[in-house]
């Protein structure tokens, strides 16, 4: 599996009332490095043609984040699609080591130029299932 990793820093802007990072900013980071795994891994051509949406989000908090720490998002298809849709898996680690939080989020493609879904493409599930 051709994995995709980044470092993301938790800004004050993404602090709750609780002093941690808030559960809708998780659920946009999971967005943010599952887009930028497809634009570092598809080719141009597949990203003029094709978009992801989310149907749904499994998300396990396993332990908070606070302001100016850093963790590293690991994101990776495991399985090959199935119709529209594959699972992409993510884990968040902070410099500690230990998995902050962990999450399976099921994505659909939809041809870009009718908004309509397609079966997942063997080109395109190809990059991201390679080792």
């Amino acid at each position: 599996m051709a994995s995709y990793t980044t470092l993301i820093t938790a800004g004050p802007d993404d602090i709750d009332i609780l002093g941690h990072v808030n559960n809708a900013v998780w659920v946009k980071w999971i967005q943010d490095v599952a887009v930028a795994h497809w634009d570092a891994i598809a080719p141009p051509a597949h990203r003029d043609a094709y978009i992801w949406v989310v149907t749904r989000h499994e998300i396990d908090y396993r332990g908070n984040v606070s302001e100016g720490e850093t963790v590293t998002a690991e994101t990776w298809v495991r399985d090959p699609p199935r119709g529209a849709r594959f699972d992409r898996h993510m884990k968040f680690t902070g410099a500690d080591g230990k998995v902050r939080v962990e999450a399976k989020t099921t994505w659909a493609i939809l041809d870009r130029a009718t908004g309509r879904l397609l079966r997942v493409p063997a080109e395109v599930a190809a990059p991201f299932l390679a080792d």
